[in-house]
């Protein structure tokens, strides 16, 4: 019998099935199937390589090696269906998909996670017997109150019964060389939830408009919809109801989230209605939590999964429903091969499993609504609050006035009077600013100059923690420049501002309040999102300081104001879609307050008080926004009339780089509509240069066959050191 093997690589020369032969002691069923991870030998290597089963024949026409050991289970045949679309739709190799399907830690080296165990001890039959026949063996009171402790408990923790009995491993050690006790491993699961104490919840009596919502979700068949709910409105509630019943029909759930800074939150929420059946899926957890996590879903003990878009990949049986929140995040789309869409990953999932599909949020993404709109999937809406409060009150600032009436703080004279106001009153608050560091470029004030990384074409941020200027995107690191290197003046000044910034500013202006920052400096240990949710919620920290983590997902009873300091940075972004993150960020960190009893304001500090974003984002009329900015896209042909294909090539050859640009370009625009190669607008990024080619089609079969091709013809034709990024509506356009 021959199995047929796709081996464990990201090379597009090997992203072919090889021929192995099934060992005679294999039989195919339990011992062996498809989805089934392997070990090979392959080529000329010396170690033995990961490959994954995906058929069998009976002959093949090549001389072919056994395979070596079978490993595990990574995927079953409906996965390896997805994984083939996928690796299509995604111009990725077929390994590069299956990767995703495998247990976390195993992908490329397969022992990398240990299964964790404990030691136990219990007596043996012959320290079962009665205490007359072994009581000379017994020596002292130490032995002998281990041996009553087990003759009451049986079988227990060796450090549990050590703790209960006051003695030591060595006197343990020695019952057992008496043949009195022995000891076994046990199988221990690393629980993410340990720490957690959560008083059970039940299902909270529904508004009209949410019962109304309810009903109209058809579950236990493939039906997609959009939950279009204002922040606050009660989303999470009918996500919890319709898994409730879900699984009241014998099947299961996928939860996504977008960010680790929402997951505490939510799943909490979930823990204290469904309990243990819930599986957490994120990379803040440690390897081996994740591992045992995985194994959890695969032996059918947790029935709802939860986590960040690589959960859909979880080998979760019978699924019955998926729920994307935050449906408009970024984070759903994938910037590392392979690039996959995780809401068209879902769909297709859900098509396969014929299971509900929700999508929620908000702020939609123009294009999911479009197609609501468009009644390619059904519309949902909820437009009021749970609480009576409504939405917070909106005021916007100009800074050009704070400016001109002598205001040269990072607060204004309003925000100034909210924040004291919060303050006396005893009332939380919430401080935005979509940057971190303490200054976003340092500059010479007599020549000009501006300190950059020396691998990347871009200014390096000033870190006064570390005090050290550091690269946003290759990581380089370089000591504080107090001269000029080009003129050597000392004039050396700190331009824009960051969070660390900020919170110098807060307690330079507010002495009074205590703060907590909450960015990615601040967050790289185990747990720090939540630990510093936690404080601000149960310590009644006075400000909440933070980039866009912050914006979403969170619920604080006593937030009543939120201000967000400079609203314009995610205008000049350079991305057609500009106006819509600013509306979506906007929105969604004003949404932050007012959610208790209180009524809720928020303040919008900006340079572009007209910007229609802004605008619209203080009136909070999603339908209004959508309107004008559909408009705008119909006419320059921009998503969702059309979907964007971007190339980068790159290289640390800057004229090789160019000249395979402009072969590119050759080749693609005898299909699409392209424009000329131009360098990125980041040019270099760690040592590499970066031209970019933009195309535009409505991508569908066909164009992904022709999109196929060209990317043959270029890799035959290129230049050998350098390489093509490539991809259809990525997040970044840089």
């Amino acid at each position: 019998m021959i199995a047929e093997i796709i081996v464990n690589s990201s090379a597009t020369e090997l992203d072919r099935v090889f021929d192995y032969e099934v060992p005679k002691e294999l039989e195919i069923g339990e011992d062996i199937k498809i989805g089934y991870r392997v070990l090979v030998s392959f080529a000329r290597r010396k170690q033995l390589e990961i490959g994954y089963v995906i058929g069998f024949k009976e002959k093949s026409q090549y001389k072919c090696k056994e395979i070596s050991r079978v490993l595990d289970q990574a995927f079953d045949e409906n996965k390896m269906k997805l994984a083939k679309w996928m690796a299509e739709r995604y111009f990725c190799t077929l390994s590069d998909v299956l990767r995703l399907f495998v247990i976390p830690g195993t992908s490329q080296k397969y022992d990398k996670v240990k299964i964790k165990t404990e030691r136990w001890v219990k007596l043996t039959e012959k320290g079962n017997a009665d205490i007359e026949t072994i009581q000379n063996e017994i020596k002292t009171d130490k032995q002998r109150k281990i041996y009553e402790f087990l003759k009451d408990n049986t079988e227990i923790p060796a450090s549990i019964l050590i703790d209960a009995t006051g003695t030591s491993t060595s006197i343990l050690k020695t019952l057992e060389n008496k043949g009195i006790v022995e000891s076994f491993q046990v199988e221990v699961l690393r629980n993410p939830f340990l720490t957690k104490r959560i008083s059970k919840s039940i299902p909270l009596e529904l508004t009209e408009e949410q019962a109304r919502v309810k009903s109209q979700v058809k579950i236990g068949e493939y039906g997609e919809y959009l939950l279009h709910g204002v922040t606050g409105s009660g989303k999470t509630e009918l996500y919890l109801q319709w898994i409730e019943e879900v699984l009241k029909s014998g099947k299961t759930a996928i939860v996504l989230v977008p960010e680790i800074s929402l997951t505490p939150q939510i799943t909490d929420r979930f823990l204290a209605r469904f309990g243990r059946v819930i599986a957490i899926l994120h990379s803040k957890l440690s390897l081996g939590e994740r591992y045992d996590e995985w194994r959890r879903i695969q032996n059918g003990d947790a029935k709802i999964v939860i986590g960040a878009r690589s959960a859909l990949f979880a080998p979760i049986k019978n699924v019955g429903i998926i729920i994307i929140d935050e449906e408009h995040d970024a984070s759903y789309k994938s910037e590392t091969t392979p690039k996959y869409e995780a809401k068209e990953v879902a769909r297709q999932m859900a098509k396969m499993s014929n299971a509900t599909l929700i999508l929620g949020s908000a702020t939609p993404d123009i294009k999911t609504y479009y197609n609501a709109k468009n009644n390619k999937l059904k519309l949902l809406e909820l437009k009021n609050r749970i609480s009576q409060n409504g939405l917070p009150t909106i005021e916007i600032v100009d800074l050009r006035e704070e400016l001109a009436s002598g205001n040269k703080t990072v607060f204004s004279r309003l925000l100034y009077q909210e924040i004291k106001k919060n303050l006396a009153q005893k009332e939380q608050t919430i401080l935005f600013l979509n940057r971190r560091g303490y200054s976003t470029f340092v500059m010479c004030r007599d020549c000009g100059y501006v300190v950059k990384c020396e691998k990347c074409d871009v200014s390096m941020t000033y870190h006064i923690t570390k005090n050290k200027l550091l690269c946003h995107y290759c990581g380089a690191e370089k000591q504080n420049v107090l001269i000029c290197p080009e003129c050597g003046s000392h004039n050396i000044r700190y331009f824009g501002t960051g969070t660390q910034k900020i919170e110098g500013e807060i307690h330079k202006y507010f002495p009074e309040a205590s703060v907590i920052r909450m960015d990615v400096d601040t967050t790289t240990t185990k747990n720090a999102h939540e630990k510093i949710l936690n404080r601000f919620r149960n310590e009644k920290i006075d400000i909440l300081l933070g980039t866009q983590m912050i914006t979403k997902g969170h619920d604080f009873e006593n937030v009543t104001l939120v201000g967000i300091l400079a609203a314009d940075s995610s205008i000049h972004m350079g991305d057609y879609r500009a106006n819509e993150k600013t509306y979506q960020l906007l929105t969604q960190v004003s949404g932050r307050a007012g959610r208790g009893e209180k009524r809720g304001r928020a303040i919008i500090q900006t340079y572009m008080p007209d910007e229609f974003s802004i605008l619209a984002a203080k009136k909070q009329v999603y339908e209004d926004f959508y309107q004008n900015e559909i408009n705008v896209r119909e006419k320059l042909n921009f998503p969702p009339f059309c979907d964007i294909i971007v190339a980068v090539i790159m290289g640390t050859d800057e004229n090789s780089v160019m000249q395979d640009a402009k072969l590119f370009y050759q080749i693609i625009k005898e299909k699409f509509e392209t424009y000329s190669p131009v360098p990125a607008p980041i040019s270099k990024i760690n040592e590499n240069y970066r031209w970019r080619i933009l195309s535009k089609a409505k991508v569908e079969e066909n164009e992904i066959q022709m999109l196929q091709k060209c990317l043959c013809d270029f890799e035959m034709k290129k230049t050998k050191d350098t390489k093509l990024n490539f991809d259809i509506n990525p997040n970044s356009m840089m």
